[in-house]
């Protein structure tokens, strides 16, 4: 399963932070986390190290795949908060919005990358371990959206223009797209086709991100509509037999959901913000607490980091307690169920100190800002602007 863009923005200057995004953006992150600390299954084959789950042993887990695959949520709060920056450059020069949104979270992502392949490139060269590239290669895989991420970030400042221009027909447009994509890879078998919808199905998450504000002023009927149309949506497109019930990969399974994406997202994706946009209230309520919002505080400092190294916290516990004698079951009996509490701590205890050597840079506290009288609007934007009320 992967993380925001969004994460590592603080929200305008002189607006209001929504704690409702804060939450979504940080829930996102950390459900990802616990899945592959507390949930996967390592196993060892001749070629070295793969990763298993629950979903490949049991039957109709799949369902939880519907509520904990959250990476459209991801995109989604991701939208949102580019185009909240974008309304406070004021649609500024390009370079200065894509730089500035990628810089905390390329660095340390980079710095990760770069330290795992001197080391399997060491290891394999010095001690002859084949399979440690390939563990190596699993150890940095969530790190994918990356790559994602820099095309929806340089994407932005014409995805934002076209949301401002059409309104609603992009989201349409990209929707129509996916499924073409779908139509091309499944119906001509052009496997090729199938990495388009890298960029067209979260591009769309992305997009649907840019109508956050106003799907929370509208009625309550809309959101229902998007739970309701996502629900068939998923239940038809799995009834095909064409796709996977699972929306994660399940080793066995003849494609993946997620690898690269199908329409199957696309219908999470409306399923998923429908059921967000329908608890906001109840949630906003309690995040009104001086508790709560102290452990929304808390969690959004740390959610991205312990993201972007939670895997490297997991091999690093992975050889530690293999090295105590323990060895995990490779399938999930009562033994293996029974030391989900063990993956959970341990990995937590492991990944720390990484934080501490990379994510220094992703864990600092947001410089307050005062509020600013909004600078004057460039003539340029103006029509975006004007687009933007209309819709």
């Amino acid at each position: 399963m992967s993380a925001v863009a969004a994460s590592t923005e603080p929200a305008a200057a002189g607006s209001a932070r929504d704690d409702f995004i804060d939450l979504c953006r940080a829930f996102s992150l950390l459900i990802v986390v616990i899945w592959h600390w507390v949930f996967t299954i390592v196993v060892w084959g001749k070629n070295g190290p793969s990763a298993n789950s629950p979903l490949g042993f049991t039957d109709n887990l799949w369902i939880l795949t519907w509520f904990l695959q959250v990476m459209p949520v991801f995109f989604f709060v991701g939208g949102h908060a580019h185009l909240q920056l974008w309304t406070k450059l004021r649609g500024g020069p390009h370079g200065r919005f894509v730089l500035g949104r990628l810089r905390r979270l390329l660095v340390p992502s980079l710095a990760l990358l770069l330290v795992w392949v001197a080391i399997a490139t060491v290891v394999t060269a010095a001690f002859h371990v084949s399979w440690f590239e390939r563990a190596a290669l699993l150890i940095v895989s969530p790190l994918w959206f990356v790559a994602v991420y820099l095309v929806l970030v340089v994407l932005a400042p014409v995805t934002i223009r076209l949301h401002l221009r059409f309104g609603p027909l992009v989201v349409v447009w990209m929707a129509g797209l996916a499924a073409l994509v779908d139509v091309l890879r499944f119906g001509q078998h052009l496997a090729w086709a199938a990495f388009l919808n890298l960029v067209v199905v979260w591009a769309l998450c992305h997009q649907l991100g840019y109508f956050y504000q106003r799907l929370t002023e509208g009625p309550r009927t809309v959101p229902w509509c998007f739970v309701w149309g996502g629900l068939f949506g998923l239940v038809g497109l799995v009834l095909t037999n064409i796709y996977p019930p699972s929306m994660v990969g399940v080793p066995g399974d003849r494609i993946s959901n997620m690898g690269p994406p199908t329409l199957c997202i696309v219908a999470l994706c409306f399923f998923q913000v429908g059921l967000i946009l329908l608890i906001r209230p109840w949630v906003l309520q309690r995040l009104r607490r001086p508790g709560w919002a102290r452990a929304n505080e808390v969690v959004n400092r740390f959610a991205l980091p312990l993201f972007l190294f939670h895997t490297t916290g997991y091999a690093i516990a992975f050889g530690l307690l293999w090295l105590t004698g323990l060895r995990p079951p490779t399938h999930p009996s009562g033994a293996w169920w029974a030391e989900r509490p063990i993956w959970l701590v341990v990995p937590l205890l492991c990944t720390i100190p990484v934080i501490l050597l990379f994510g220094r840079q992703v864990t600092r506290r947001p410089v307050p800002r005062p509020a600013a009288l909004p600078a004057p609007m460039p003539a340029e934007v103006q029509p975006f602007a004007e687009a933007e009320s209309r819709w």
